[in-house]
């Protein structure tokens, strides 16, 4: 029996410098009672259909993100991991993978890597990047991580300017850098047909 392709997908988050600002940020966040529905939960798993294994952790202390945190806990997910797994990243968890594949030697063989609306260093409108994420100077170790690097950035995005793209560009000649011209802002969207049909045509292309 054919294993299925494993999508294990790191999502977003926030860091503060300090607890006063992670405090405030708690008392003055907006909160709704509505349903919030992603392109990466039930839409990406139609999409992709019965052949794939969505994995979706809760990484640690999602709006008070530490990437040492982080890094244990997805480094215990390895021994479940097999060959030709994709990885995607959205926001801080885009981040996240991009520090991640560049310090360190991956287990498994990784067929793609998508990032999306990753923020390249700290020159963000209205958010701290600290915690730890912050990229050292050679990506070239994430350069060559997987056959398929893409990095996906939006014009209207209004949390990672589009301009990041150009510093991941400079670092990352291998990459695949596509530039939408909407996803409602950083990628607040219920579907995503285009990531869709490139995960379908990496693995038929693997």
């Amino acid at each position: 029996m054919k294993k299925k392709t494993q999508v294990f997908i790191v999502h977003g988050g926030m860091t503060f410098k300090n607890k006063k600002d992670y405090l405030r940020y708690l008392k003055t966040r907006e909160v709704s009672i509505e349903a919030k529905i992603y392109w990466s939960g039930d839409y990406l798993t139609k999409g992709l259909g019965k052949n794939f294994q969505i994995i979706r952790p809760r990484m640690p202390m999602q709006d008070n993100a530490k990437y040492e945190e982080w890094k244990i806990y997805f480094e215990r997910f390895f021994p479940q991991f097999r060959s030709g797994v994709i990885l995607i990243g959205g926001s801080l968890g885009g981040i996240f993978l991009a520090k991640y594949l560049s310090e360190n030697k991956f287990p498994k063989k990784i067929l793609s890597v998508y990032l999306m609306g990753a923020p390249f260093d700290n020159t963000l409108s209205e958010e701290d990047l600290v915690g730890g994420f912050r990229l050292k100077k050679d990506l070239s170790r994430l350069d060559k991580s997987s056959k398929n690097l893409y990095m996906m950035f939006s014009k209207d995005d209004d949390v990672v300017p589009v301009s990041h793209a150009k510093k991941y560009r400079e670092k990352l000649p291998n990459a695949k850098i596509i530039i939408y011209k909407s996803k409602n802002g950083h990628f607040k969207i219920s579907k995503f047909p285009e990531i869709v049909r490139m995960i379908k045509k990496d693995v038929k292309g693997k």
